[in-house]
């Protein structure tokens, strides 16, 4: 099973990470891809050289960063395989221990036509 983890740091939005911190994190992500758990990850530039697009009855909106609601912006990014939703929970657990304080979003990605639940 492959899962997207979308992390939300609760650093303030641009807030590099220390010299201690890309040690720690280059130390996990190395191990968690010679494990074969870890896909791909990378973390996002702030929010202010971003922007927003969303479409409603055909028309584009598009609003430039940065975005005051810092809480709910995506820091980073992570492409994990496991055997369960369990395992991946468990894994993120340990990439949060290393990133620090913040939230991590974990969804299933969509595999084979029975993954998605019956109506």
């Amino acid at each position: 099973m492959r899962f997207l983890c979308l992390y939300k740091s609760a650093k303030p939005d641009g807030t590099a990470p220390t010299q201690d911190d890309m040690v720690k994190m280059g130390k996990f992500i190395e191990e968690s891809m010679k494990s074969g758990t870890l896909i791909t990850t990378e973390g996002c530039l702030p929010s202010a050289l971003g922007a927003r697009i969303s479409l409603t009855g055909g028309q584009f909106n598009v609003i430039d960063g940065p975005f005051t609601e810092s809480k709910e912006l995506v820091g980073g990014f992570a492409l994990i395989e496991t055997k369960s939703k369990e395992e991946a929970v468990e894994f993120t657990k340990t990439f949060l221990k290393v990133a620090g304080d913040g939230e991590t979003e974990i969804r299933q990605i969509f595999e084979a036509p029975g993954d998605f639940p019956a109506a």
